[in-house]
């Protein structure tokens, strides 16, 4: 067989994914942070860059030679508890002598704002022992820190978050935690009235109580509370302890204050061994639940988009200048330096390296900024009705949706709304939140929202009489007349995820709430 060369042409396509398109793609999901970060690091490479933030909009105004670049150019212009008081002392000489022994010295500030003792944290320990001998490493300068070594704290909002997703399977339910979540201050409790969240919101008084309540199981046991009393009685409830009696003590911490000894124990009806013992139980609770968590990393969440009310009726969306960075390039410092490099080839490649490189960031911010307006501008458009009448009318909406109407990748969509956060009338969202199931019609007719669907099995199940409680087979029948193709085994996972029992308890606990009440 012999063996000869030959030239053949092929013409084929093939999509080629150059430094400069990943860092674009990249661009796109980055925070505010992160954005930052990133600026700084090319700016710290690039002769030629210069980064300046919003709130230093005037240090370019005497320096006419540096340009400003991209969309930024053009947009550039609770109170503490109650305090209980000292409830004990070490000594006493009232007849509760034997009450004031049995009760630890330091339990008398365990209430106090400010002045009860810390406890020692990791870190301090750590400072014991990185000064112990043979613990700082050899004198060489080779030495190590152990703080390199200690895992990150999670703050007490991630903690709650993460909770809130096995929690609530409802989008409106998840807005009405994360909205009561901000509000908590670094003890745990939580500083915001029902009727006004409730108001501010959009939705009623009864969810915002229903999500409330669920909430206050979170752990760490006692957070969501408004009072001191609210946060000794909900631990107390999760340790199954919150009897008559305990009840009684809790809602009169004012006379533990005072050592009303002899008033306890006739509000509460127990003797004096009993009291002592349920004096033992409130001093191993936790009266600031959220202390124990890390505060020092919490960060104020700057929003990429504030949607406002138009006069005419509708909506101004539009991009947050405390949010985008300005970026100068500096044409003047390259053209000069371009003089005097003119005869070393290597001066010049990296100069018009820097160059490039300049207008490519310069062009990826500009493009990522009208990106994430467009985003924005059509998730407004969608979700109209929330904005107008709260969360309880959110639409079904799905990335495919938002790329489709924008021209635009369900990818990119997806990398523009992750960590990206919206300001509107009714409090600050993430984009991600405006994006819920949609449950498909009986009738071949619109599609409904999860949630509305969630809303209609709520207020069916509230309506309910005891002697005609329904199943899940007669909440499905009951959507199915009304237009909603659902099967019985979502049904379920709602009433599940709503925190509602089954038919068959419920039934149980109307019957025994009618006979109760003498029907």
């Amino acid at each position: 067989m012999a063996l000869s060369a030959s030239l053949h042409l092929r013409q084929s396509q093939s999509l080629v994914m150059t430094p400069q398109l990943m860092q674009s793609i990249q661009l796109l999901q980055m925070t505010h942070l992160e954005l930052g970060q990133f600026i700084a690091q090319e700016v710290e490479k690039n002769p030629l860059l210069e980064f300046q933030s919003a709130d230093e909009a005037g240090f370019g105004s005497d320096r006419p030679e540096r340009e400003e670049t991209g969309l930024a150019a053009e947009l550039g212009g609770g109170e503490e508890p109650a305090d209980q008081g000292d409830l004990y002392d070490s000594t006493t000489t009232s007849p509760g002598e034997r009450l004031s022994a049995e009760l630890d010295a330091d339990f008398a500030n365990v209430f106090q704002d400010d002045t009860a003792p810390q406890r020692a944290d990791a870190p301090e320990l750590l400072g014991q022992w990185k000064s112990m001998p043979g613990a700082g490493g050899s004198d060489d300068g080779e030495g190590y820190d152990l703080d390199d070594f200690v895992a990150g704290r999670k703050t007490l909002r991630e903690t709650l978050l993460e909770q809130v997703a096995f929690a609530f399977s409802a989008p409106a339910d998840r807005l009405i935690a994360q909205h009561l979540i901000d509000q908590l201050d670094e003890a745990g409790y939580l500083h915001a009235e029902v009727t006004e969240t409730a108001a501010r919101l959009g939705t009623s008084a009864a969810d915002v109580t229903r999500v409330l309540l669920v909430l206050q199981q979170f752990d760490p046991p006692g957070v969501f509370a408004r009072t001191l009393s609210e946060c000794l009685a909900i631990q107390l409830r999760l340790r199954n302890r919150l009897d008559p009696a305990m009840e009684a003590l809790v809602a009169n911490l004012e006379l533990l204050a005072r050592r009303d000894f002899a008033s306890l124990k006739k509000i509460c009806g127990v003797d004096e061994e009993d009291l002592v013992d349920m004096l033992a139980e409130i001093r191993k609770l936790d009266p600031k639940p959220g202390t124990s968590f890390e505060t020092s990393v919490t960060e104020a969440i700057i929003p990429d988009v504030v949607v406002r009310s138009a006069p005419d009726g509708g909506w101004l969306v539009e991009l947050n200048p405390d949010a985008l960075p300005r970026v100068l390039v500096n044409h003047d410092y390259f053209a000069e330096i371009s003089r005097h490099s003119q005869k070393n080839s290597a001066e010049q490649a990296f100069l018009s390296e820097c160059m490039q490189n300049a207008n490519w960031l310069t062009r990826s911010l500009d493009q990522r900024a009208r990106t994430i307006l467009k985003v924005a501008s059509e998730i407004v458009r969608q979700q109209d009705a929330f904005l107008v009448h709260g969360v309880a009318h959110l639409r079904p909406l799905n990335l495919r949706i938002v790329a489709d109407a924008i021209k635009m990748h369900e990818s990119t969509v997806s990398r523009v709304t992750s960590n990206k956060y919206m300001l509107t009338p009714r409090g600050l969202f993430e984009l991600k939140y405006f994006f819920t199931v949609s449950i498909g019609s009986a009738e071949n007719g619109d599609a409904h929202s999860a949630e509305s669907v969630r809303h209609r099995i709520r207020t069916m199940i509230s309506q309910e009489r005891a002697d005609a409680v329904l199943s899940d087979d007669d909440i499905v029948d009951v959507l199915k007349q009304a237009g909603v193709d659902i099967a019985r085994r979502t049904v379920a996972k709602y009433r599940e995820a709503m925190n509602i029992p089954s038919s068959v308890q419920r039934r149980r606990e109307k019957r025994a709430l009618a006979k109760a009440a003498g029907f």
